[in-house]
């Protein structure tokens, strides 16, 4: 017979309290592998929705993401000439605030030149950008419907919604939106009215607007990148990164600290989980005191005794681990943030969770071989 099976079943009201509360604690550790993975994820998933080979910024900067960097608009065509260039397009980046019905709303703008490279990756709904000016994507995040207009830009210009992405948000959390190159330069650089009379009548020059923050290239899979990339920075006001040098500086930089502190709070998740697994364990061993001692007297092995120990702790934490992950999924599309899974870390948290209740059943397994068989007689008198 199964002891550990028989155990639960005559306390399974005890059991099933035990493990639902097990499971919330689980649940929260399986949550913060989903925020960490959410975070890397999304701070690399603008540089990847790009699809770029190189990217050429402002010489001395590691932009556009890490740090500021601006550039000529018309850096492009001097890309397109370069040996092993095969596409190129203008980029530009900047967040933006607006209202809808009295709340506010934060976009990460992206302006692009439709038919080059920068666009959108793939549209769930709607249409492509076709005009040449006051359309948008925008990511469905930002709650947005198809045919909605947005105001945007110290003159209100309204945008209307003609493409919704999915998953598109930045490391902040913020919607993704995109438009064309024209309208984004006209929003990075328009002064309101005032401002604007007050610059005429002192007589000030007005800036350009034909500027961008970066150019991305796509490079002939017959010529090296790294061949393309060095001419590139010959010109001494650019730099050429390549694909690989922009999600090291993203993933090692610019969420260096979050992407710390997230895996610190799941270290100490993982300690404080295993503590308390350790301390109920030790409490159901202690209200079995009688019952192995019972064992113990009828001539009952050690390795009777500690298999039931185990194969309980086995089962709170096997059975915790899969309704904290059922939790977790119900509620995900609840969270505020993005919950990124990949298959190596929810096995790695179920392996940790199996370690974790076989080290904390040995406390349990010492209580048990220290009973000493007589308890049984000296209870039952």
């Amino acid at each position: 017979m199964n002891l550990a099976y028989r155990d639960i079943k005559h306390n399974l009201l005890r059991f099933v309290l035990t493990n639902f509360g097990l499971s919330l604690l689980l649940g929260i550790v399986i949550m913060m592998t989903g925020v960490y993975g959410g975070l890397i994820d999304d701070a690399l998933r603008q540089a990847r929705a790009a699809n770029a080979d190189l990217w050429v910024v402002e010489a001395g900067t590691n932009g556009p993401f890490a740090e500021s960097s601006r550039i000529p608009g018309d850096t492009r065509e001097l890309v397109s000439r370069v040996y092993g260039v095969q596409r190129a397009g203008s980029v530009t980046y900047q967040s933006v605030q607006t209202e809808l019905n009295g709340a506010p709303h934060r976009l990460f703008l992206i302006g692009f030149e439709p038919g080059r490279p920068g666009g959108p990756r793939q549209l769930s709904a709607g249409r492509d950008i076709l005009r040449g000016h006051y359309e948008m994507i925008v990511d469905r995040s930002a709650g947005l419907a198809l045919g909605q207009e947005v105001l945007l830009g110290t003159r209100d210009h309204k945008f209307s919604i003609v493409g919704l992405m999915r998953n598109e948000v930045t490391s902040s959390g913020d919607p993704v939106a995109y438009i064309t190159l024209r309208d984004a330069q006209a929003l990075q650089f328009e002064l309101a009215p005032p401002a604007s009379r007050r610059e005429q009548a002192r007589g000030g020059s007005m800036e350009t607007n034909d500027q961008i923050n970066a150019v991305i290239a796509k490079v002939s899979p017959y010529v090296p990148v790294a061949e393309t990339a060095a001419a590139l920075s010959r010109w001494k006001h650019l730099t050429a990164l390549t694909q690989a040098q922009q999600e090291t500086l993203l993933s090692k930089f610019v969420i260096e600290k979050a992407r710390k502190q997230q895996l610190l709070i799941m270290v100490l998740l993982v300690i404080v989980s295993a503590v308390i697994i350790a301390l109920i364990i030790y409490t159901m061993t202690m209200d079995k005191v009688r019952s192995i001692a019972t064992l113990k007297f009828v001539g009952a092995p050690d390795r009777t005794i500690i298999g039931l120990i185990v194969q309980q702790s086995l089962s709170l934490g096997i059975t915790g681990y899969a309704a904290g992950l059922a939790l977790v999924f119900t509620f995900r599309p609840f969270f505020p943030r993005r919950l990124v899974f990949d298959p190596e870390s929810v096995v790695a948290v179920f392996a940790i969770t199996i370690v974790v209740c076989l080290a904390a059943s040995t406390l349990g397994i010492r209580l048990a071989l220290k009973v000493d068989p007589a308890e049984a007689l000296s209870a039952a008198g």
